[in-house]
């Protein structure tokens, strides 16, 4: 866990390296948000996920209010975000580390709630480096910046991974009984692969392409992943690494409206 909260803090330092000096009010990629939009999204989640940790009744029933009008919910975060003004980014930095203080006290056999499944503090962990590293995305892909990848991309992957079938449920979908073979490139050459090698459905390719696909950044079209099988096709059409309800995923509309549901 140590080591998983110095890889999410490493994060947070990468997202105010983007950030710092920069015009907060300049259109990001996710789609009619701007970089304060993205910082603030983050910044709220951030609050209420503490909540989720150090009071998780009190979040409970903030889920049926959440339930009664989703879409309502999240036009209004933003809103609250906003109000902040040219204080968000201190309040954002002050609510990370009550953030990172509540997951390193917490009991890691405990379950934490959340908009989807409850998840195990690590897995609560990852969840939140992967939203960082994609609205980091979107703020890069907006100001023209072209990241760095590091081995952080393991935890983004690894989560992608382990939402295949709540790719597919969340959709009404079936969830498929094969197995998916996934081999991945780290960028400093490292072989990383899930699932049974003897798969017939299969992902490979580099982890930045994985990553960008199952945080919906980019189509699997679009990239250079390679796909085989018809559930992994499926899959890669489908794929969610993140809770909330489905987003858009039609490889023919290039506006995917991939930011109002991200939680």
């Amino acid at each position: 866990m140590t080591a998983l909260l110095a890889d999410l803090a490493a994060e947070h330092a990468d997202l105010d390296s983007l950030v710092t000096g920069r015009d907060l009010s300049a259109a990001s990629a996710a789609a009619g948000w701007t970089v304060g939009d993205c910082l603030g999204h983050l910044w709220f989640f951030d609050r209420e996920a503490t909540t989720a940790l150090v009071d998780p009744d009190t979040f409970g029933d903030h889920l049926h209010t959440v339930a009664a009008d989703p879409d309502g919910y999240m036009r209004a975060h933003l809103d609250e975000a906003r109000a902040l003004g040219t204080t968000l980014p201190a309040t954002a930095r002050a609510t990370r580390a009550a953030l990172l203080a509540a997951l390193a006290g917490a009991d890691p056999a405990t379950k934490v709630p959340w908009y989807g499944p409850p998840m195990s503090p690590a897995s609560f962990a990852t969840a939140r480096l992967m939203e960082y590293w994609a609205h980091g995305q979107d703020v890069a892909d907006g100001l023209g910046v072209t990241r760095t990848p590091t081995s952080r991309l393991r935890h983004v992957c690894h989560l992608g991974v382990r939402t295949r079938g709540f790719s597919f449920a969340v959709r009404g979908l079936p969830v498929p009984d094969a197995d998916v073979r996934v081999e991945l490139t780290g960028p400093d050459g490292d072989a990383w692969t899930w699932g049974d090698p003897a798969a017939g459905d299969r992902v490979s390719g580099t982890a930045l392409d994985f990553a960008l696909v199952v945080t919906q950044r980019r189509f699997a079209d679009d990239t250079a992943l390679a796909v085989a099988g018809d559930t992994a096709r499926t899959w890669m059409e489908v794929a969610q690494a993140f809770a909330g309800t489905p987003t858009t995923t039609d490889p023919g509309r290039r506006d995917l409206a991939r930011a109002g549901r991200r939680m």
